[in-house]
């Protein structure tokens, strides 16, 4: 299953490979930008869980040209 990202990556036909670029070059950690890529960020049982910064989905949204509230799952 994809992740919002992703799906809003295909819409704009960004690869991964153009995803984490971005990301890095907006200062956005490797490792980081793996996890928003794979969506990690959408599925915890406490908030705590999510160690993701609103920053870094923040960059996301630049990089994909979306609103952030595009970037969380559909409930």
């Amino acid at each position: 299953m994809k992740s919002r990202v992703q799906e809003l990556a295909e819409k704009s036909q960004i690869t991964y490979y153009e995803f984490i670029g971005e990301m890095r070059k907006l200062g956005c950690s490797e490792p980081t930008a793996i996890k928003i890529w794979r969506g990690d960020y959408e599925v915890f049982d406490d908030f705590n869980d999510n160690n993701l910064q609103l920053s870094s989905l923040r960059k996301a949204a630049v990089v994909l040209k979306a609103f952030p509230g595009s970037l969380l799952p559909n409930q």
